[in-house]
């Protein structure tokens, strides 16, 4: 069996809204993100998964509940502790891809490497993480010139190339076309095999939740058996 990265245990997140209302967007979620595999958190728009993929990735915290990386305490972390962790350790993905326009793809991931204070060959390390999803031949493009599938492949290669312990990707395919997406997931599947990287991924596409290792469904704030 697999050793879990991340236990995430009875998670809730009680959101407060002005006049004394509240939205209960998670309730009692415990999931095991085993380590060097894709995990998928599939569920409806407003089903709570992204909510869930925001607390496994400390950028948001639960109202209550426990949750561990690596057996560290993540809620007791300070915020500082929090950010470190997010630096060194994780690598996001957005359905929005965030390239930075002015800077060409090379550009675009080098300073990912930069930002995370990336101790190695920076360069060497940028050619391989554009190699391994495709775009070696693209180094010199700008953003803009790149079809959609191709900006989230960059936007892979950054989120990889400090060599993070595990990857969080929120919807990185629900702007693309159903081959662009099996081909995207396909580099996640690949990436585990060949760095060792654990990755988390949400989607709303049934068809792509047989791809995962390991698999939630999420309905209602709450976990489907």
């Amino acid at each position: 069996m697999a050793e879990n990265i991340i236990v995430a245990d009875k998670i809730n997140r009680i959101f407060e809204l002005s006049g004394g209302n509240s939205i209960h967007v998670l309730k009692d979620v415990s999931v095991n993100i085993p380590k060097s595999a894709l995990t998928i958190l599939k569920g409806p728009s407003g089903s709570g998964k992204t909510t869930l993929m925001n607390i496994l990735g400390a950028l948001d915290a639960p109202t209550s509940g426990a949750l561990t990386f690596m057996d560290r305490d993540i809620i007791a972390m300070s915020e500082e502790d929090k950010e470190l962790l997010r630096r060194k350790h994780f690598g996001f993905v957005f359905q929005s891809v965030s390239l930075i326009p002015m800077m060409t793809v090379y550009e675009n991931v080098e300073f990912a490497l930069r930002l995370s204070g990336y101790q190695g060959n920076r360069k060497e390390r940028v050619n391989t993480c554009l190699k391994m999803v495709g775009l070696a031949a693209r180094v010199d493009h700008m953003p803009q010139e790149l079809s959609g599938g191709e900006q989230q492949r960059v936007a892979i290669a950054r989120a990889i190339a400090h060599k993070p312990d595990i990857i969080f990707a929120d919807e990185p395919t629900a702007e693309l076309d159903s081959q662009t997406a099996i081909n995207v997931v396909n580099i996640f599947k690949n990436l585990v095999k060949e760095e060792g990287v654990t990755f988390v991924m949400t989607t709303h596409d049934t068809s792509l939740m047989s791809a995962g290792d390991a698999a939630y469904t999420i309905v209602g704030g709450e976990i489907e058996a």
